[in-house]
């Protein structure tokens, strides 16, 4: 997992402004690449599914990005999973939400930089652009 942990390093210090964001981050992350919720597809499937189509639309778009809150972030991904990576990285709901709600966006945005979703290896060249994007690599 060298590539996401230098992701999560990089985006760190631009998103964050170098501050102690990496679990969140890797949370991001975690959300985006796992096959077992369909990975970034089965995330943007859900914010549909919740109501914010708009929102998870704009962020996949190539034009501005609509903003989400917090409450949004625990309606989408449930209480019970909010609280599960609040004690994985040892602080509230209500910051954990938060800070999804101001990385998510800008991830999933970079992700998917020409307007549609990666597919199959094509989510790997999404994590190349953002490791070149924040990591000037």
């Amino acid at each position: 997992m060298g590539l996401l942990d230098e992701v999560v390093k990089g985006l760190t210090s631009k998103l964050a402004g170098g501050g102690d964001q990496g679990p969140i981050l890797d949370t991001v992350l975690s959300l985006i690449n796992n096959p077992e919720t369909g990975g970034l597809a089965g995330l943007v499937q859900t914010f549909k599914d919740k109501g914010l189509d708009k929102v998870i639309t704009s962020w996949v778009s190539t034009g501005e990005n609509l903003p989400v809150s917090g409450e949004q972030i625990q309606n989408v991904l449930g209480n019970d999973q909010i609280q599960q990576i609040a004690e994985k990285v040892g602080t509230s709901k209500e910051e954990v939400s938060g800070s999804l709600a101001n990385l998510l966006p800008e991830i999933v945005d970079k992700l998917t930089p020409n307007g549609t979703l990666p597919e199959g290896g094509l989510l790997n060249q999404g994590f190349d652009i953002l490791k070149k994007k924040f990591l000037g690599a």
